[in-house]
């Protein structure tokens, strides 16, 4: 049984988790996230450097994650460090370490959604550790979540590769990504990203990471169906075949 913490933060928190599930999906569907815009559209906006970009959405959510795990239970014995907890800083570590040592860049970054992307998941960080107990864990959410970093890893490794030895203009050219699920899904890093999100809700097994879960759910799904439809216009259909599905194979 799914356990709801009553503190009335909290119930607040789930209130407006509630409220954006929908609005996330529509939002994202109609229009995407700028993670990067055309030169015309850069004139009007705030823009960084895509990879400065990243570590403004991800290096918050670690801080966040190192406070509530190793800072507060080493000065205070009133709280304690929690399974959840530690799968979120691995998490946001992880996403780090892709962005400095994995992927590879060429374009730029809205500034103001960065920085709304990585106060979204400090929030999210925070919530979840702090309404997890200390006791709660689930074996098979830690193995989800296992199954879920190395296949989300994976993925990304294949994309990574598409931009390994070319040259500086071949680097700006979309290449179809090829390899592991890429053969079934467009986004298959996607799929795993929400089995490891599965799993940090199953070591929980509070309302609020299942919430959380079902609003990455949303954001995702939205994601991959206009990612799948650029890729569907972008490349042939040798390249890109129509049947392809957009991140869950054989249903969507």
């Amino acid at each position: 049984m799914i356990n709801i913490n009553t503190h009335p933060g909290f119930l607040f928190y789930n209130f407006l988790q509630l409220l954006g599930i929908y609005g996330i999906y529509q939002a994202e569907i109609e229009k995407p996230q700028p993670y990067r815009l055309s030169d015309k559209e850069s004139i009007v906006q705030r823009m960084i450097p895509s990879k400065t970009g990243m570590l403004i959405i991800y290096v918050p959510p670690v801080v966040v994650a190192v406070i509530l795990q190793m800072i507060l239970p080493a000065i205070t014995s009133s709280y304690a460090s929690t399974v959840p907890g530690w799968m979120l800083l691995a998490h946001f570590i992880k996403r780090c370490a892709e962005v400095l040592y994995l992927h590879k860049y060429s374009g730029e970054t809205n500034l103001d959604a960065a920085r709304f992307i990585g106060y979204s998941y400090s929030s999210t960080t925070l919530s979840i550790s702090l309404v997890s107990s200390p006791s709660n864990s689930s074996q098979l959410g830690i193995i989800l979540f296992i199954i879920g970093s190395l296949g989300n890893l994976y993925h990304h490794y294949l994309l990574a590769s598409l931009r390994s030895g070319v040259s500086l203009s071949e680097k700006k050219k979309y290449m179809a990504p090829k390899g592991g699920m890429f053969e079934y899904v467009a986004t298959p890093h996607y799929f795993f990203e929400l089995v490891a999100w599965m799993g940090i809700a199953m070591a929980s097994n509070q309302l609020t990471a299942y919430l959380n879960f079902i609003s990455m759910t949303c954001y995702l799904m939205a994601r991959s169906y206009n990612q799948n439809q650029w890729n569907m216009k972008k490349f042939e259909e040798k390249e890109w075949p129509s049947s392809r599905m957009n991140m869950i194979p054989f249903l969507f």
